[in-house]
């Protein structure tokens, strides 16, 4: 790095100065930086110490609030007179505020599994899911998943669209079904046809062939064919090849719609990339989706068939950034033979983040909270908490991570952890090398107000009790850091406890850019006091 500092890389690399935004969630003010220019990281892990999970749910009705204010502006430059429909792959994170927030912002709902739909039915019992979203069931469906399918149906909600993935499913539907169904069909790509990235996906979907017997069984029964499911891959970054192997699926879509005049949903399915992974990201949401719509428009007309609504499943792209992930360093070692150093983290990568090791070239933005003016350094991360070779990062064959000169008590975020990370790792199990799992601060908005609930690490005890071990009080003896005391400042906007029913709110913008207050931490022990990690 010839002594260059780490501000002097980071800027030169990104083009990116010290001070402000870096991109579209993270911000850096005053050497301190902040998730969404809100939450105040460097204060969270002064106040609550590393490792640290901090969610903030806000980010995920931004996330949804950009993708339909991107798709009406596309809409309105193609003229194109179908609706957009934005729905949540709920399989990206299952967790309650994340998807009571989701819908909270218009999303619909799609689901991948039994549990899943389960989980559907008690929100819609409950009021926050509204009977006018529609419920998308995609996958392979085993006797379980079409139990709970039919049972929501039977219970009244009509907007479930269980999505063909195989002619069986198709008979037991019809066999158990009393009430009319929407459907829909998935197709099935060619061998030659299948992302290279992700060649499991060819095992879902019908062939041409099946998807006409589905019309032909459908024509003389109550349920009706609605939606076309096309789904190319995922976390796609080139819109032009994106768009060319749809506009296959628009002519395959409008052909069937002469043969089922119901059909009336084109699902484009997932794959839209996110700005969580790279600070060199860069997509055209909004070139992307003119371009669909322009060729489903032009595909239709030559068809003679309507435009139909255009539905995205968004995964990724709704919760990727709302997290971040803090460790602490515990110890440094020296490189050998000019390698770079590794960093022992508080933690384990392997964990925390298991996409690291499972999906080759997956990356994470990584930063510093603090020492961007020491020297830059290449660096390889590794768990402290673990005795795994296998766990640290990058790996091999990925670009060396540049960070400023590590050294003891550093703390290194990680953004971009907000989906499929703790879905694959588990959340509440035993872990490798029995590694708890971290603090977890939750950031929700609730009108005009924001709830924070803290939860605790998961205790030793607990781990051993999952194990079978009759040892719930087991514990190891801690060293509780003394915390940097934070500034309190004046109060912008109030943060409450939760209210103790759950309810739909709506979303609203807030004039002030900061927030700070106080708030009853739950999961741990109840006490108030003045929220000093979020900029106030």
């Amino acid at each position: 790095m010839n002594g260059q500092t780490y501000v002097t890389v980071f800027t030169d690399r990104y083009g990116v100065g010290p001070e402000g935004q870096i991109n579209d969630f993270i911000t850096r003010r005053g050497d301190r930086l902040l998730l969404a220019d809100q939450i105040d990281l460097n204060a969270m892990v002064a106040r609550y110490g590393a490792p640290l999970e901090i969610a903030y749910c806000p980010q995920i009705a931004l996330q949804i609030e950009r993708m339909r204010g991107w798709a009406e502006v596309a809409r309105e430059r193609s003229g194109y007179a179908g609706d957009f429909i934005y729905a949540y792959a709920t399989k990206a994170n299952f967790a309650e505020e994340v998807v009571r927030t989701a819908i909270g912002a218009g999303a619909h709902y799609e689901t991948s599994a039994a549990a899943d739909v389960a989980i559907a039915h008690h929100l819609w019992q409950q009021g926050v899911l509204s009977p006018d979203r529609f419920i998308f069931c995609n996958g392979s469906k085993d006797s379980a998943y079409i139990a709970a399918i039919i049972a929501l149906r039977h219970a009244g909600f009509a907007r479930v669209v269980p999505v063909i993935d195989d002619l069986d499913e198709l008979e037991a539907l019809a066999a158990q079904c009393r009430e009319p169904l929407l459907l829909g069909v998935r197709e099935r790509h060619a061998p030659k046809d299948v992302d290279a990235d992700h060649p499991g996906g060819e095992r879902f979907g019908l062939t041409p062939e099946e998807i006409m017997h589905v019309v032909e069984r459908l024509r003389h029964t109550p349920h009706r064919l609605v939606m076309y499911h096309a789904m190319v891959g995922s976390q796609i970054e080139d819109p032009s090849a994106w768009n060319e192997r749809l506009a296959h699926s628009a002519e395959a879509y409008a052909r069937l719609r002469q043969q089922a005049p119901s059909l009336q949903l084109f699902n484009f399915g997932g794959g839209m990339p996110t700005s969580a992974y790279s600070l060199d990201f860069r997509f055209d949401y909004v070139g992307f989706l003119e371009r669909l719509m322009n060729t489903l428009a032009s595909v239709c007309a030559a068809y003679d068939v309507p435009h139909p609504a255009l539905i995205g499943e968004f995964g990724r792209y709704t919760v990727a950034s709302h997290n971040v992930f803090i460790m602490e360093v515990g110890r440094v070692k020296r490189g050998q033979g000019g390698a770079p150093d590794w960093v022992l983290l508080n933690g384990s990568l392997m964990v925390s983040l298991p996409d690291s090791l499972i999906v080759p070239g997956q990356e994470f933005i990584i930063l510093p909270l603090d020492g961007w003016d020491r020297p830059a350094h290449p660096v390889r991360l590794a768990g402290r908490l673990t005795c795994d070779s296998d766990d640290f990062f990058p790996r091999p064959g990925s670009p060396p991570l540049i960070l400023p000169e590590p050294y003891p008590g550093q703390k290194i975020a990680f953004f971009g952890v907000g989906a499929y990370q703790q879905m694959i790792a588990g959340r509440g199990g035993a872990h490798h090398c029995l590694t708890p799992e971290m603090r977890r601060i939750i950031i929700e908005r609730d009108e005009d107000a924001l709830v924070v609930r803290e939860v605790a690490p998961q205790s030793l005890g607990q781990i051993m009790s999952l194990l079978g071990y009759a040892c719930e009080t087991l514990e190891l003896p801690s060293h509780q850091p003394e915390h940097t005391p934070v500034e309190r400042r004046a109060l912008r906007e109030p943060v409450r406890p939760p209210r103790p029913v759950r309810r739909r709110t709506v979303l609203r913008n807030t004039s002030s850019p900061r927030y700070g207050a106080d708030h009853r931490e739950m999961g741990t022990r109840s006490r108030s006091r003045g929220y000093a990690g979020m900029r106030a």
